[in-house]
């Protein structure tokens, strides 16, 4: 069976739409993504324990429209702002990794 020339992979997708990886526009892209990400994390167990913006907000010592930023655009939180929010609003701990 041949392959349907109108499907794209994802992958190609990026490609098309942001540049190969390495690129200025495909770096920028890939770093925006990582950052909405962390804002739907921090969204889901949020909501998985049942607190309200505001109340992760008082918990933590911020605003509800600080929190409502973070979970819909996560660019500029400070790392010591993510750690907080996650250790005394939610209760949980923060684990990275490096890709070199």
């Amino acid at each position: 069976m041949k392959a349907d020339k109108r499907i794209t992979s994802f992958d190609d997708h990026l490609n098309e739409q942001y540049g190969i990886i390495g690129t200025e526009s495909r770096d920028k892209f890939q770093e925006e993504f990582e950052t909405f990400k962390i804002g739907i994390l921090i969204q889901e167990a949020r909501k998985k324990q049942n607190l309200t913006q505001e109340q992760l907000a008082e918990k933590v010592g911020t605003t509800k429209n600080y929190i409502s930023r973070i979970e819909n655009n996560a660019s500029d939180i400070r790392l010591s702002t993510l750690m907080r929010i996650i250790r005394e609003g939610l209760g949980g701990s923060l684990k990275f990794s490096l890709d070199v």
